[in-house]
This record gives structure tokens, C-alpha cells and sequence, in this order.
């Protein structure tokens, strides 16, 4: 698998990658820069929004609008016309936390965790459950950067993941609730701290090796068994399209860091992806 890069957009922490079937286009957020960005794979015309503050994840929903996890609140966003309208209350987090990684699960509720920004961390991040009467519940806690939200072609695992301290979890998941939490993969700093992750046909999870410039393939039962090299000193997060397989990355400040950091790129792949649910909001 060869790595192109498709957009250098030199994004300070590019995130998130949504695709976007009935548009044909891939969508991800500049996390720090709060922008979220269109590609249309029809025809290469970019797109970009820009919100009020940080844009940790997103999520489609039905109505077309996009479900945002800003610092430490879940909106809605349209892109027709920029508007914002308040989804959940204000979340009750440290001053040092914002809201990270979100994806949607098999339900259709809208999964997100929280991260502290300290240096250096502490386990204060969180994970939450958000469904669409806009209540939100914590279901875990304990994490540094939650991260790494991705679920088994069944449905029936989800994955997530702490960066910092790169540990993957598996847990048992039944109609939005998780049980039976158990130590999926522990992965070093050389090999690839986990970050953003996806999952294909075979079950088997893509994880984004941020410290190790690396995508790492884990079978169903966690033995690593395959690493790809990238281009990029830090890629974040990887998301299945007809084709290929797309990755977004973050820009360092140290000698790791390549010319090619904070753009996206994408690799040619016979799997296909399994497809995240879009949020009911109608």
C-alpha cells in the first residue's frame, strides 16, 4: 500500500474523516483551527466551514446536518448555512479537558470522549454516550486522550482506545450499552501509540500509529498483523471509502516532523470498510 497525498492542507491536528456516501465526498475537521473540510471524490472540489472553537469529531445525520463535538458541548451543524443550534447541555468536565474522537454506533447514538490537555496528562478524560433526546451519559472514565471508537462488522464489539497510554479496549456492545470490558491490544510508542481508528469486512481494526508514522492492522483477536508505513511523522485517523483508504495526520514541532504533516492522504485497498450509521435526528 502506497500513501498519496491528496490535499496539503498543513492542518494542525487533521481528524475525524467521515465519508460521506450519498455526496460522494470525505469530510474531516482541523481540530485546533475548529474547520471542517469537504473533498468530493466525484470531482476534487474542496470545501471548508469554520466554527467558533475547536471541533474534536462530527458526525452525519439524517436530516444532512452534521452532529459537532465542540470543547465541551454537542451541536448541530448545517453546512447549507453555518448555523449552530444547541444539542446537549454545557458537559461538566475539567477546565483542562475538551471533547475528542466521536463516531456513531450500531444504535445510532453518538459516541464521545473527552481528553485533558495538561503537560502532562492526567486520566481525566471521559467517555460518553449521546442519544438523540440530546441526553448524554458517561459510560467509562479514566483516560488520557479517548480515542480509537470503531465497532465489529456484527456490531456486536466496540473498540476504543487511550493514546497516551496505548492501550486498545474491546467491549461487549448490546443495543448501546457496553460490558465486559477487557485488554484488546497494548501497543509501545515505536510501534504506534493508537489514535483514530476504522474497521473493515474481515473485522479486523485499523489503527492510526500517531508517535510511529504507521497504520497498524489488528486481526479480531488483537495479534498485529500488518503495519504500513506513512509518509507523515503522525497520521490520526483512518476511514474506509470505495477504493481506498483514507488518512488524516497532525503537524509536530520536533525533528520527527515531515514537510507532508497535517495533509491528507489516501491508499488503494480491496476491503471494504464497515459503514458508520448516520445520527437520527429526524
Amino acid at each position: 500500500m502506497q500513501a498519496e497525498l491528496v490535499w496539503d492542507l498543513k492542518c494542525g491536528t487533521g481528524e475525524g474523516p467521515v465519508w460521506d456516501a450519498p455526496n460522494r465526498r470525505l469530510l474531516f475537521c482541523d481540530i485546533p483551527a475548529g474547520r471542517i473540510h469537504a473533498l468530493s471524490l466525484a470531482d476534487g472540489a474542496k470545501q471548508s466551514w469554520q466554527l467558533p472553537e475547536n471541533v474534536g469529531s462530527f458526525a452525519l445525520c439524517a436530516s444532512g446536518r452534521l452532529l459537532v463535538a465542540l470543547r465541551k458541548q454537542v451541536v448541530f451543524f448545517d453546512l447549507t448555512n453555518s448555523a449552530i443550534t444547541e444539542f446537549t447541555k454545557l458537559i461538566d468536565e475539567p477546565p483542562t479537558n475538551r471533547l475528542n474522537d466521536g463516531k456513531v454506533g450500531p444504535d445510532g447514538s453518538f459516541w464521545v470522549g473527552s481528553m485533558d490537555e495538561s503537560t502532562p496528562r492526567g486520566p481525566l478524560g471521559h467517555l460518553y454516550r449521546v442519544t438523540a433526546d440530546g441526553a448524554i451519559t458517561r459510560k467509562s472514565s479514566g483516560y488520557m486522550v479517548s480515542n480509537g471508537l470503531a465497532w465489529s462488522p456484527d456490531g456486536g464489539t466496540m473498540y476504543h482506545s487511550c493514546s497516551t497510554q496505548g492501550r486498545i479496549d474491546a467491549w461487549d456492545y448490546r443495543h448501546g450499552e457496553i460490558s465486559n470490558r477487557r485488554e484488546f491490544a497494548r501497543v509501545t510508542t515505536e510501534e504506534g501509540h493508537p489514535d483514530g481508528a476504522a474497521t473493515d469486512s474481515e473485522g479486523c481494526y485499523w489503527s492510526a500509529g500517531v508517535s510511529a508514522g504507521r497504520l497498524n492492522r489488528f486481526t479480531p483477536d488483537g495479534p498485529l498483523a500488518e503495519s504500513v508505513p506513512m509518509p507523515i511523522s503522525s497520521p490520526t485517523m483512518p476511514c474506509f471509502t470505495p477504493g481506498y483508504l483514507y488518512v488524516t495526520s497532525l503537524r509536530r514541532g520536533d525533528t520527527q516532523a515531515t514537510s507532508l504533516d497535517g495533509g491528507l492522504f489516501r491508499l488503494p485497498t480491496s476491503l471494504e470498510g464497515v459503514p458508520v450509521p448516520v445520527f437520527a435526528d429526524i
